[in-house]
This record gives C-alpha cells, sequence and structure tokens, in this order.
C-alpha cells in the first residue's frame, strides 16, 4: 500500500462523493486506500460513506458514534491506515486531490518525514484565517515550530512517524504537536487553495478556544515556565527595591513611610508566591508527560551486525 488518504467526515453528504470519485480518478496509478471516519455528521453523510464502501474495494468507513473533533477523526483515520505515506485532506474541496501527487513527490524529493502544504491565498473566511494565525503564532513556542512553517490540515505523513503518533491514547490529540514530538524532518510545498464547493465552516470561536487551550495546556510547559519566569522577575526587583530602600534609609537620604514597606512587601511576597507555584507546576507538568504515553525517544535507523563466536 503505498497511500492511504484519510478523510474526516462531518455533514459532507454533498461533496464526498465527488470527492472520493475525483480521488479514484487522480490516483489511479497508484495503489492507494480511502479512510472515510464520519465524526458523528447531522446529515446523510454516513448513508453516502456507506455506499462507498460497498462500490469501491479501496475504501473503508468507520462512523464515529457523536462528533468527537477533527482531530480526534484523522487520529481514527491514522490507526486504521496501512500505507507508506497518509495524507490527510478535508472534505470541503478546498485542496484539489491533485495536490496530493506534489505532497508525495516533495517527500520523496526531500525525504521529509512530513509535508504541509501552504497556499499563496488563502479562500477561508477572515475569521478563521485569524484562528489559523493565532494558532500558528503560538505553536511557534509551544511546540518548537519554525517561524515560517504553515500548519495546515492537508498534509503527508511518513509511515514511521504515522506509528508514532497513533500511540497516543489521550482524549485531546493535537496531530501537528504529536508529529514535532517525534520529528524535526518537515517541509512545506505551495499548493492551490479553493474556495468551499458547499456549505460553510464550522470552525467557531468555541472551536478556537477549545484547540488554543489545548495548544497551550497539552502539549507545552511553556505556561508554567512564563509564570515561573514572572515569579522570578517579581522576587528579583522586590529584594533590589528593598535593599536599596534600607541603604537610602542608613544614608538618611530616602524616608520610608507606611505605603512604601506596603509595596515592598506585597511586589516580594507576589514574586514568592508565583516563584513556588512555577516550580510546583513544573514538578506537575513533567509528570504529565510522564504520563501522556509518548516515548522518550524516536528511533530511526538502526544498523547492527552480528558478531559469531567460535
Amino acid at each position: 500500500m503505498q497511500l492511504s488518504i484519510v478523510i474526516p467526515v462531518y455533514n459532507s453528504e454533498r461533496t464526498i462523493l465527488p470527492l472520493t470519485e475525483r480521488l479514484q480518478a487522480c490516483l489511479a496509478g497508484l495503489l492507494f486506500e480511502i479512510i472515510l471516519v464520519n465524526d458523528g455528521s447531522n446529515d446523510r453523510s454516513e448513508m453516502v460513506c456507506q455506499q462507498l464502501e460497498e462500490r469501491y474495494d479501496n475504501v473503508q468507513f468507520i462512523s464515529l458514534r457523536r462528533n468527537f473533533g477533527e482531530f480526534n477523526a484523522v487520529l481514527c483515520g491514522l490507526n486504521h491506515a496501512h500505507g507508506d505515506y497518509a495524507v490527510m485532506i478535508d472534505d470541503d474541496f478546498q485542496n484539489p486531490p491533485e495536490a496530493i501527487l506534489t505532497l508525495v513527490e516533495t517527500a520523496e524529493m526531500g525525504n521529509y518525514d512530513v509535508v504541509y502544504s501552504r497556499y499563496a491565498q488563502k479562500q477561508h473566511h477572515w475569521f478563521r484565517n485569524l484562528g489559523s494565525w493565532i494558532v500558528n503564532t503560538l505553536t511557534t513556542y509551544s511546540i518548537d515550530k519554525p517561524r515560517d512553517l504553515y500548519l495546515s490540515s492537508f498534509k503527508l505523513i511518513r509511515r514511521e512517524v504515522v506509528d508514532e503518533i497513533v500511540r497516543n491514547h489521550g482524549p485531546y490529540p493535537y496531530i501537528d504537536g504529536l508529529i514535532f514530538r517525534v520529528t524535526r524532518n518537515v517541509g512545506s510545498v505551495e499548493v492551490p487553495h479553493n474556495a468551499r464547493a458547499e456549505g460553510r465552516s464550522s470552525y467557531t470561536l468555541r472551536k478556537l478556544v477549545s484547540l488554543f487551550l489545548n495548544v497551550f495546556i497539552g502539549y507545552s510547559l511553556w505556561p508554567i515556565r512564563v509564570f515561573t519566569l514572572l515569579g522570578a522577575a517579581l522576587l528579583s526587583v522586590g529584594i533590589l527595591s528593598g535593599v536599596l530602600l534600607l541603604v537610602g534609609w542608613l544614608s538618611h537620604i530616602v524616608v520610608i513611610k507606611g505605603w512604601g514597606i506596603v509595596v515592598w512587601a506585597i511586589l516580594t511576597g507576589l514574586g514568592l508566591q508565583l516563584l513556588f507555584l512555577g516550580v510546583l507546576g513544573e514538578y506537575l507538568g513533567k509528570l504529565f508527560m510522564a504520563h501522556s504515553g509518548l516515548p522518550a525517544y524516536v528511533i530511526k535507523k538502526k544498523v547492527s551486525s552480528s558478531i559469531t563466536e567460535k
């Protein structure tokens, strides 16, 4: 199996049939499978996907009991993928299926583990573009993503990386966060981006906030360390100002009044509290990461020679 095409399906009764037919046509020269994951759709998507599974031998269909979210549906599809490469593509035709060949070619030429698509001009709604910018900016610091890399949902992942990603069994997967915990060998290639063929995006403020919190809290100790640094800074300022006040008072340069002592005490006390909370949070964060099910290391290649003793 060369390719596994994973498609999270949500209220796509009008687009999933033509998308599957177009994939069958443009990938006809390859050995590939299509994995349709119905993420609790409210329309006839489940019935259409069932018909496609019966019509094509290379189509798998999985229907989730309720709507779990795009990343959960993608993770489910990856768990059932068998290809040397797995490609994630949305069900709205904004990414032309023909561009999958561009992703595969880029991965093979650059020997990349992951290839992201990028767009000269995105056809998303302005709110979706704003949300993407916020998440991409956040991930630059939280998962150590290159600044110039756009984390698109249309991407290709090599088999070895897929095998590591599916080891995650947590209820809040973030596919890009899992990718950057496994590899930094990531490339990108420009592909066309079209307007939606049908309907409108399900990208809402609630989902943006949920994704923000998931990335901010679930995949990095960076928030804890920000408060640790803030506490250390406030404590340092408090100690320095206390020394200066004491020196000034002893030298009869400064007259210490009640409000000055109160401000100094609040500043120093707040710094101590934040510092202690940060240290405690560091321990809890390490414990959380240790029990997240992620590996301590990932082997890319293993070469060994057998020695026969006489």
